[in-house]
């Protein structure tokens, strides 16, 4: 899976070929290759390089690369790298024709305990400054569980500036914001897929997808008790926007370390963080992604997913 980190960041792309097999006399090797528009016609069931028991997921690292031609179920990235910024191939774009989204909806067969396709999200909590400079996508004003959202003065290297206070109230008014963004640029995409007439309709509605908080170290998170304690406000922001935007069920991709060590661990029943899904990262192999469905849920929940690493992300329903 791919991650985000708030300011300074580095991410490698993977490009996976897929190979086809077709056996008569002798075995003619074919190159699989995903082109044209969004809505390119749905695989067969029984070809190409994917599964009808294990899903996939992708995101902005796959953009113009081949797609698995059969997998179980999909699990999308909305962003691109960064908990504000977009997968630029999430829909159609004047650069890739191919949607991920699409993919995940027409080409997953379903058969597992997962649905067809779901999505993810990059999180983080730089605070109201980092590195010396002032975020400026980080709010001002709100009204929040935690109280309002004020502003301040805060001076660094290069200046003075009135900021959003660095406040569980401003951190919990970030994360809804950012939620908020990924939910309208799934309809957006939804609504651009939809608008080719493609064979499968893809739904625009976010309430339509589980979503899963994508929540590692390697993003920028601030730190300490008091860290912890805003990071936990932005995570609970986040939630409420999709609860907003009539979405059920949200989890979490994180392992028991990150998870924490950014919030300081899923402790009380009380907020809602607890006992959300878990999906786990970790494994070389199906067989360890199998075996990680055993491990204990960092939210005190039910572990719902693994992913092991090949030349894809692949995910193990358990």
């Amino acid at each position: 899976m791919s991650r985000g980190r708030a300011m300074d960041i580095r991410r490698v792309g993977r490009r996976i070929t897929f190979g086809l097999v077709i056996q008569a006399i002798a075995i003619v090797a074919l190159m699989i290759v995903t082109t044209g528009p969004a809505f390119a016609a749905k695989p067969s069931r029984g070809g190409g390089s994917g599964s009808t028991t294990t899903g996939f997921d992708l995101s902005y690292p796959q953009c113009g690369s081949s797609f698995p031609s059969t997998t179980a179920f999909g699990i999308v990235g909305v962003n691109g790298g960064l908990a504000n910024d977009l997968n630029p191939c999430l829909g159609p774009s004047s650069s890739y024709s191919q949607s991920e989204l699409y993919w995940a909806v027409a080409t997953s067969i379903g058969g597992t305990a997962q649905p067809k396709a779901s999505l993810y999200v990059n999180t983080a909590d730089p605070g109201n400054v980092y590195n010396g400079t002032p975020i400026t996508d980080w709010p001002t004003t709100g009204t929040t569980p935690y109280g309002s959202c004020k502003t301040t003065t805060v001076t660094t290297t290069s200046g003075t500036y009135n900021v959003g206070e660095n406040s569980q109230a401003c951190a919990w008014q970030y994360g809804y914001n950012k939620a908020s963004q990924d939910a309208a640029w799934l309809t957006s995409a939804a609504n651009a897929i939809d608008g080719q007439n493609p064979p499968t309709s893809v739904p625009t509605s976010p309430g339509n997808y589980p979503w899963w908080l994508d929540v590692e170290t390697a993003n920028t998170w601030q730190s300490g008790t008091t860290g912890q304690a805003m990071n936990v406000a932005d995570l609970q922001g986040m939630v409420a926007a999709l609860k907003v935007s009539s979405v059920a069920a949200v989890g979490a991709y994180s392992t028991s370390s990150q998870w924490n060590a950014i919030t300081g661990g899923t402790t009380s029943a009380s907020g809602s963080l607890w006992q959300i899904p878990n999906w786990i990262p970790g494994a070389r192999a199906l067989r360890g992604a199998i075996s990680n469905c055993k491990q204990t849920s960092f939210t005190g929940g039910t572990v719902s997913v693994t992913q092991w690493v090949s030349r894809l992300d692949g995910d193990y329903s358990c």
